[in-house]
């Protein structure tokens, strides 16, 4: 289960990477637009925000991946920092539903990876 948690951190990672390359240096493209229903004249003031938003999902990616890259040398270390980057990952698409719930899409695909991955390190933990 402990690879498996791995396994879910790593994708939930990965896929925070991505969000960040998309909030924060690519906000403007047309296609990052529309993703995020935005128009090019509401752009203009959002991107700061994004900008901003789109580092906060890099710093969760840099922490989860860390905690994968960790555990092996120090297996406590390793498990809280994933238990922190995917339980904040979870919460962020908790609070994306409860804020706009025409965003449960996205909430899905954000706290999809990070749930699994918590569920494996609980699995795991009880075993």
């Amino acid at each position: 289960m402990l690879t498996a948690a791995c396994v879910f951190a790593g994708l939930a990672a990965l896929l925070h990477v991505y969000i960040f390359v998309i909030e924060s240096l690519q906000f403007e493209k047309p296609s990052t637009l529309r993703t995020f229903g935005v128009s090019p004249e509401h752009a203009v003031h959002m991107k700061p925000w994004a900008y901003n938003q789109g580092f906060y999902n890099l710093f969760l990616a840099i922490g989860t991946g860390t905690g994968v890259g960790v555990l092996s040398a120090n297996r406590d270390a390793g498990v809280a920092l994933l238990c922190f980057g995917l339980g904040s990952m979870l919460a962020a698409a908790l609070v994306l539903v409860t804020s706009d719930s025409s965003k449960a899409r996205a909430a899905v695909v954000q706290g999809l990876f990070p749930a699994l991955g918590l569920l494996c390190l609980l699995v795991w933990g009880l075993a």
